[in-house]
């Protein structure tokens, strides 16, 4: 029973996350990345030619919202969230929504240009976004009723818009690959660099080690050459006191004999008067 109320949860699960989805994210909740401060949630205006991509105008830094969804790319990755200032994950891939934006977009929003045509652009309040941009994606509201906001604008064919969005899925994928190659290639770089530094403060470690044990064993010959010294001078001296007095030792013998002997002549000189 209870395995067959697992089965049934992980079946519910699958039916309700897409699929797509799943196997374009790798899970990584809450990355930091440098932040985009705003005073107020942010204006948006929606691209032409695309699907419904909106664009936040007027900041150097890339920020999109794309099927219910903020996007946005850092150092050769991509990255969404819930929310347009925070809650980031990594997101393994090239959105595809993104092989419908023009390179020179900014360009053409700078200008009020888009093609050759007028562009009266709508900036799109966060709240009006998100009460209805599935209903707006739904109806095809901004291509079918209102052009993008692009004066007397014709949408390009369906198989012109294809060619265009092969040749920048190519050309944007490479791109990312290519940045996500050399990131590795840092990495790599980085590991030996600092593996190298490591083998030197190993090394300088060593040195040390290795100069005190030097340093210690100097120390010890000078402590016993020291001590040899002091006993070789304590025997010197101890040689010396038994030579003096030896020397006091044999002059007394002198003396006495000497004494010895006077006496023994004074005797007799007395004893022949």
């Amino acid at each position: 029973m209870k395995k067959l109320l697992l089965g049934t949860i992980f079946l519910a699960l699958v039916i309700a996350i897409p699929i797509p989805t799943l196997a374009g994210v790798n899970i990584g909740v809450g990355i930091s990345l440098p932040p985009i401060v705003f005073a107020a949630p942010p204006p948006v205006v929606v691209m032409p030619d695309t699907d419904d991509v909106y664009f936040v105008p007027d900041i150097d830094v890339d920020l999109f919202f794309w099927n219910g969804w903020w996007w946005r790319p850092y150092e050769g990755g991509w990255y969404r969230s819930n929310y347009y200032d925070r809650g980031w994950a990594y997101y393994n891939n090239v959105p595809t929504f993104y092989f419908d934006v023009d390179p020179g977009w900014r360009g053409y929003y700078r200008d009020r240009n888009w093609y050759g045509h007028q562009w009266d652009y709508d900036r799109i309040s966060n709240q009006q976004l998100q009460q209805n941009w599935n209903s707006w994606h739904n109806n095809r509201y901004w291509e079918s009723q209102r052009t993008w906001g692009v004066q007397s604008y014709q949408p390009r064919p369906q198989q012109q818009r294809q060619q265009l969005r092969q040749q920048r899925q190519q050309q944007y994928q490479q791109q990312y690959q290519g940045k996500s190659q050399l990131q590795q290639s840092q990495g790599q770089v980085q590991q030996p660099k600092e593996k190298s530094q490591l083998q030197q403060s190993q090394g300088q470690v060593q040195q040390r080690k290795v100069k005190s044990q030097h340093q210690q064993s100097q120390g010890q010959v000078q402590q016993r050459k020291v001590k040899s010294q002091q006993h070789q001078q304590s025997q010197g001296q101890s040689q010396q006191n038994q030579v003096k007095s030896q020397h006091q030792q044999s002059q007394g013998q002198v003396q006495q004999n000497q004494n010895s002997q006077g006496k023994h002549e004074g005797g007799n000189t007395g004893h022949s008067k």
